[in-house]
Formats: C-alpha cells, structure tokens, sequence
C-alpha cells in the first residue's frame, strides 16, 4: 500500500525555490533556461567588511612552536644522518687494521699534515686575491704602515717563500725531473730494443720437437717432469688449475703433479682433496700435500714440496699459481729450450689474461702487464738472458735450484729471489713471448691494491739483502751494474719516488710557492709520450690513454708506500695477502677441460666404490661454495687525501691562470677522489 503524498510539503518547497531564484543572478540570453547554472554559488568579499574572526596571538605561537617543531627535527633528521655517514665511512676506510698498513699509517699522517698546510696556504692566497695583492704583490717596509697587520704578514710570507722555501723544493723539482728523464730513456731504450727484435724477427729457438701424439711415442725420450700447484683457499679456481694441468699431453708415467694446499678453511681443503682423487681415478699421478703450519708462504710451501725424496728423480719442475690454465701442450713447448742448453735454469712464458676487458681496471692492468712482458721480459730475455722469474707459468731445471740455494722464505718475492742467486751463479733464462698461459687478473681496487703493495715492497727487501752479494759474484761488472742500477734502483725504487714525489708533493707546492717552477713539458708532454710507448703493446688500449696516465700517478702512492716500508723493514713489507680471484673462466673452461680429458682416460677402468665416495663426497662439498656476497665499496684515506690536496692546489692553479697544470692537477685529484671512493674495478664484499 503506497502512502499517499505530503501536499502541505510540496507547496513549502515551492515557495523556498521561488525566493532562492529570485536571489541569484539572471541568466544571460545565450544560456538556456533548462542549464544547471543556477545551482553554481557566486562569493564576493568587501575588504572593507571585517572578517571578523582573527588570528589570536595564542593561535600564532602555537604555529610558531609547531614550526619550530618541524625545523628541529628536520636538523635532528640531518645530524643522525651525517653521524651515521661517518660512522658508515669510518667502517669502510683502510685503517690500520692489517700489518699492511703499519707504515701507511705515518705516510697517511704525514699527506694529513700536508693538507692541512695546503689548506692554510690557499686561505692566506684567496684573501690575498681578494684584496688585490696577488697582483701587486706588497713589500715588507710598506705593509705595516699601508695595508695593516694582516698585509705584514702577507708581505713577510712572501719573503720567507722567495728566499727560504722556494730554493730547496726548485732543487728537489731538477732531481725528479733528471730521475724523470733517466727513466724515460729507460723506456725508449727498451722499445726500441723491442722493435729491433720485430725487425729481425729475432726469438728463441729449441733443438727439437716432440711428436704430436704423446701417449703413443717413447717414454724414454721425454725428461721426468714435476708439475707444482702452490695454491691457498683457493675455492673458485681450484678446480681450472688442477684440471688445466692433468690433461697436459705428456706421458702420464713422465709426470707427477704436487698440489700443494696452504688453505686453511677446511671445507676448501677437503674439496682440493676430492679434486685430486678425481683425477688419481683417472690415471693421473698427482698428490695432495697440505701444511700444518704456513711458514713462509709460498716459498715456504714450495721449498716443503722439493724436499720430498722422490724429487730427486725428476729433471724439471714446472709451476702454476692456482688461477692459471696452461695449454695442453704447455710442456711440449718449453722443455725442448733445454736440450743442448746446459746452462738454462728457466724457460718463462708470457701471461694471457682471460678478463682483461672486464671494467676498466682490468684494461688499466692488462696495459702495464702487455709492456712488462711484450717489452721488458723480450729484450731482457733475448739481449742478456736475465729477467725476473714471474713466480708461474715457467719451467725450472732442478738442478739450477738446488744449485743457487733453493727457495728461501725472507722475502715475499721468492720467485725475484731465486732469479737473483740463479743469474748470479752463471745460469741463463729464456722468455717465450708466442706461449702463453691463461690467468687471472684482480678485479677489485682492494685486491690490485694489496697485489701492488707485495710486489714493490718485496724488491727492497731482497734489494737490501743480495746487495753485498750482487758486489762479491763472479760475474761480469756489466751484469752486476745492470742488476743494481737498472733492474733494482731505476725500475724498482726510482720510478715509484719520483712519480709520487714530482706529482703529488712538488706539483702541488709548487703552486703555492711559483718562485719554483715545474715546467709544463715535465707535466703534460713527457708523461704523455711515455704513455703512448707502455701503451703500444695493447693498441687497443688506445683509448684509455688518458685514465692509464692518471690511474698510474694515482698507484704511484700505494707504490711509494710500499717501497718505503720495504727498504725501511716496515712490518708491512712481511704480508702476504693472497691475491683474490673470482675464477671468471672456471665454468667454461672446466667442461672443455672434461672433454679434452675423457679420450686421455677413456681406457682407464676406475674402482666404482672409490669412484662413488670420490663424486659423493665432491658433491656434498660444492654446497658449501660460496654464494654470492653483498658487495660494497670502501674508503681509502690516503687516496682521498691527496685528491683534496690536489683540488685545493688546481684552486691556487685557477686564480693565478695556469692553464695546463690546472687542468692536469683538476684531472688528477678527481682521479684520485674516484680511486679514494672505490669507484674502479668491482666492489668487494
């Protein structure tokens, strides 16, 4: 039942409609009459109507107080942020956490002090500059009375630094620049020495082959050969190295291959353990030895492994670091440089790196190892037969070991060690530049940096122990001048002083101080012409000409460092870092490792329940692999202090308009601040 309707309602509502309409606004002529425009509201304000509510002063200090709410937890917000910015950056600086970073400390202190002296200085010069002096500079007998006391100390400045300061650092500036020039003409000595060898197609030549198929020839006919893996956690690349090796085509009888494990990570050991009993199942003579105690390091864990008794049958030993891959016919092509020459101790070959292009670390390295092998190990290796063995990837005759003393644990350059006392008792090397063996170069600053670090300090120490030796040899002065002046003295400790003195020290107060002038050729052209002949190994490195130059000045500090601590016995020059590796090429290489190794082993019948605990036990361990680790990046303190040190000086540079050395001083320390925040290379974690 519907309910019948309110007529009272309706009429009331009518009426109310009526008065509202009359109210509003009429509609103009072009709207019509049916448009919902009446239902639009028209406010207008008179300013001269009271608004009639206003803003209490209670209201407004409560708007204050809110504001002033917002404000401080905003500075508050900022403040936990910087401190938890300083507290993140005090994690990740290279303190002095490690025996590597001993001596780093007091040259960090010393790059500290010199800041804080550039900083000074650059104050005293923009004040300067902003009163005008800087170019109508004041005398002493005149600032007192015209400019007051702050233009009297200014003048004075000036004088102590024309007639006291700038005299002794123009005399350091000629040294470095002659130390310059004298290993520039190292360098151009060694490529042309290089061309000459291209020209004449000048190489070593062995006085015999061996036949292509080796497990068919005569066993006789092929010397007994000791293969040694010297290797420490070595968990990502184990297992290339091992297999790289096992499937050289040499008569399995004629060869016994020593791995030789430091680790002291348990589960890496057991999986070197499962690895060699692989490979024992397949026919391979290889051992497992493992260390105790890690005396000496790598010459220490070599030297163990000679000792055995069963070294005594064999006539060659051949070494491979734990990233290195050597061709199946590694052998075949270096033991033939023996025979008739009895007087070589060791056959070296070169280095071929399977991530050189990975980031732009990994090409800066690949430019510098190019040169050290394309040009100095050749011409070394071909003119006197004396360069410094490379540690793997060469072929030693034991009898030249045994000989000049064997390995010796009291340097961290074993391998320079033994070429010193074997090039000093008469022996001879030979360098192949057509073999090469695959390896692996540091993708991290960290672990270049460590790498870096052993290498250059390592020289000094031994420098400082043959050196009475090197002048009581029987060999010739010509060996004994080329062994002290250019192999150690000019390669090893000068090129690292000068370089980190004449540009990060002199070239910056030199801004500071113009009455000692660093010539612009000394800065820009002479470097740049180096770098164009380091660089003409690897022409397609061309490109990175420029960031090869600046990353060079910017290693020269971690160089320096460590040549300091070396020759000085800074407990840093002791450290042993192993050189991380990631094991780029492991995935790939190892199942070509597996099908070259299946027709060597396919007549070889396996014990299956050995065969099964080998696989079960392998299997079980790979789970235990690392996963991948967060990476992230670190601060190094020295790094970023020279990269302010040389900003500030391109700032000194600006005002007074030098053109050349301000853009090379801005592009250095920007260099330096890439380097200083890990910005090169892969993060480690």
């Amino acid at each position: 039942m519907s309910r019948a309707p309110n007529y009272e309602f309706q009429e009331w509502w009518n009426k109310q409609r009526d008065k509202d309409l009359e109210l509003l606004p009429q509609p103009s002529s072009d709207i019509p009459l049916n448009s919902t425009s009446f239902l639009s509201v028209q406010i207008s304000s008179d300013p001269t109507v009271d608004k009639g509510r206003a803003r209490s002063a209670r209201q407004l200090s409560w708007l204050c107080l809110l504001r002033f709410q917002h404000i401080a937890a905003s500075i508050a917000s900022l403040t936990t942020a910087f401190f938890s910015l300083i507290r993140t950056a005090n994690r990740r600086i290279s303190s002095p956490d490690s025996a590597a970073d001993s001596s780093s400390s007091r040259l960090y202190r010393a790059i500290k002090a010199f800041l804080v002296v550039v900083l000074l200085l650059l104050s005293i010069e923009l004040v300067a500059y902003f009163k005008g002096w800087h170019f109508r500079p004041p005398s002493v007998a005149s600032a007192t009375e015209v400019l007051g006391m702050v233009g009297f100390v200014y003048a004075n400045w000036l004088d102590i630094r024309a007639n006291y300061l700038a005299p002794p650092l123009q005399s350091l500036t000629n040294v470095c620049i002659v130390l310059f020039l004298i290993q520039s003409v190292d360098r151009i000595a060694l490529i042309l020495g290089c061309f000459w060898i291209k020209f004449r197609r000048l190489k070593p030549v062995a006085l015999m082959e061996y036949a292509a198929d080796a497990e068919n020839a005569n066993a006789d006919y092929y010397p007994m050969v000791l293969v040694q893996i010297p290797m420490c956690n070595e968990r990502e690349v184990y297992q290339q190295s091992i297999a790289a090796v096992c499937i050289q085509d040499w008569p399995k009888e004629r060869m016994l291959v020593q791995v030789l494990d430091d680790s002291d990570d348990l589960d890496v050991q057991l999986l070197i353990k499962a690895e060699v009993q692989k490979w024992q199942q397949r026919g391979v003579h290889i051992l497992y030895r493992h260390r105790l105690i890690r005396t000496g390091y790598k010459a220490g864990n070599l030297k163990s492994a000679m000792s055995c008794d069963y070294v005594k049958d064999y006539e060659f030993v051949a070494i491979f670091d734990a990233d290195f891959q050597p061709g199946p016919d590694f052998l075949k092509k270096t033991i033939p440089y023996f025979k008739g020459n009895d007087d070589l101790a060791l056959v070296q070959t070169r280095w071929s790196f399977v991530n050189k292009d990975e980031n732009l670390l990994t090409r800066l390295q690949n430019i510098n190892l190019s040169f050290h092998f394309e040009v100095e190990q050749q011409v070394n290796g071909m003119f006197i037969n004396f360069f410094g063995f490379n540690g793997t990837a060469g072929v030693w005759r034991i009898k030249a070991l045994e000989e000049c003393g064997g390995w010796l644990e009291r340097t961290t350059v074993e391998d320079m060690d033994i070429a010193v006392r074997a090039h000093l008792c008469g022996w001879k090397f030979i360098y192949l530049n057509d073999v090469k063996c695959l390896c692996e170069l540091p993708e991290s600053y960290e672990a270049y940096k460590k790498q870096q670090h052993r290498w250059h300090s390592g020289p000094m120490q031994l420098f400082r122990l043959c050196f009475v030796d090197i002048l009581r040899s029987k060999v010739s002065l010509a060996k004994k001048a080329n062994l002290i002046f250019l192999f150690f003295l000019l390669r090893k400790l000068i090129l690292p002083f000068y370089s980190f003195t004449l540009f990060c020290i002199i070239l910056p107060m030199t801004m500071f101080m113009p009455e000692a002038h660093l010539p612009a050729w000394v800065v820009c052209y002479v470097p740049g012409i180096m770098s164009i002949l380091n660089i003409l190994p690897a022409p397609r490195s061309f490109p990175f000409i420029v960031p090869y130059l600046l990353f060079e000045n910017t290693m020269s500090v971690t160089k320096f460092n460590a040549m300091i601590s070396g020759l000085f016995r800074f407990g840093s020059s002791y450290e042993w870092i192993v050189t991380k590796k990631l094991g780029r090429s492991s995935e790939t290489d190892l199942v070509a490792f597996e099908k070259e190794s299946d027709p060597l082993m396919e007549n070889i019948s396996l014990p299956r329940s050995s065969s099964d605990s080998g696989l079960e036990e392998l299997n079980k361990l790979e789970m235990s692999k690392k996963t991948g680790k967060s990476r992230r990046n670190r601060l190094y303190r020295k790094e970023l202090a020279l990269a302010f040190i040389l900003l500030t000086a391109s700032v000194r540079s600006l005002l007074s308009a030098q053109g050349i050395h301000f853009y090379f001083l801005l592009f250095q320390g920007f260099s330096f601040l890439v380097v200083g925040l890990d910005l090169i290379g892969e993060q480690v974690s």
